[in-house]
């Protein structure tokens, strides 16, 4: 996997202004690591951020941060919430949108630009923000750039349209040949359609297994594939090159249930962008509602 991590440290490298968020505070700005009195303008005070949205319309917000005292969080342009340093807000009666955003604004230095992880569309389970988590230096992955998701065949025309003005231009599918051909993938119009098959060249799943032991065999020499073989150095690396040269993100990257290849791909970005271990494994493993219970109901390669 040392390429393909090579090929996203190359990318994180290079994309450090457009994918994470501002610049963690200096020695010059004298920042305490203790307590962020002294904090550095350009530096984001936040340490923990978040917006998740409910079934019922609301939006919890929460925030912890450091070195400021007060912390205003704006929603299409109008104050939706307020706190100290640490807070929780429940926000609802908000218009429908595609994605509701909120501007997290603390009173001393920059702010946060959060939505929601999970995108909501009607022909996928796991379709979410690669964006909005913390870098060891005290950045932020920018929302709105980089999304995973599961297969696409079941996008409606309401999907397609959505994702057209979420403004996806690249979409890199992870499958197998077989994968591909039994689901097509259903793009946005004028998006970019690119294989990157982990799994190409492996052998993996060529026959089904005829035992329990036979299954977790296979799924065994699947992973260690993933992870190291050949198909998946070469589709990952393609993926992250071409994150690096798509300056008309988003880009969206997927597989079969969003959770395997996907999940690695998108861990290994994470960590060449500076996101602490802990953070990276919890992303790996979260999966939306929906998406547990297709997981439960289906056999699928990832």
């Amino acid at each position: 996997m040392k390429k393909a991590l090579l090929a996203a440290t190359v990318v994180a490298t290079t994309l450090t202004a457009s994918l994470v968020a501002a610049p963690a505070a200096t020695a010059a700005g004298r920042e305490s690591p203790r307590d962020g009195r002294h904090q550095s303008r350009s530096a984001i005070p936040f340490t923990e951020a978040s917006v998740t949205a409910g079934a019922d319309g609301a939006f919890t917000l929460r925030w912890n941060t450091r070195g400021t005292e007060h912390v205003e969080i704006r929603a299409n342009g109008k104050v939706v919430a307020k706190g100290g340093s640490r807070g929780r807000a429940v926000v609802t009666g908000l218009p429908a949108a595609d994605r509701q955003w909120f501007d997290f604004k603390p009173q001393r230095g920059q702010g946060l630009r959060l939505a929601d992880r999970l995108v909501r569309l009607e022909g996928t389970a796991n379709f979410r923000d690669a964006g909005g988590y913390r870098t060891t230096d005290g950045r932020w992955v920018k929302m709105g750039e980089i999304h995973r998701s599961d297969a696409l065949a079941k996008l409606t025309d309401n999907d397609l349209a959505k994702l057209r003005r979420l403004g996806v231009k690249t979409v890199f599918d992870l499958r197998t040949t077989d994968e591909r051909t039994k689901d097509v993938d259903r793009v946005p119009a004028g998006a970019t359609y690119v294989v990157a098959d982990v799994f190409a060249g492996s052998g993996s799943f060529q026959a089904l297994p005829k035992t329990p032991e036979e299954a977790a065999e296979a799924m065994i020499d699947a992973e260690k594939s993933m992870a190291s073989g050949e198909g998946g150095r070469k589709a990952y690396a393609r993926v992250f090159q071409g994150i690096g040269t798509d300056r008309a993100r988003a880009v969206l990257f997927h597989c079969t249930a969003g959770k395997d290849r996907t999940g690695w791909s998108n861990a290994t970005l994470l960590t060449a962008l500076g996101v602490p271990r802990e953070t990276v494994l919890a992303d790996y493993l979260a999966v939306s509602p929906a998406a547990a219970l297709t997981r439960c109901c289906t056999v699928s390669v990832g």
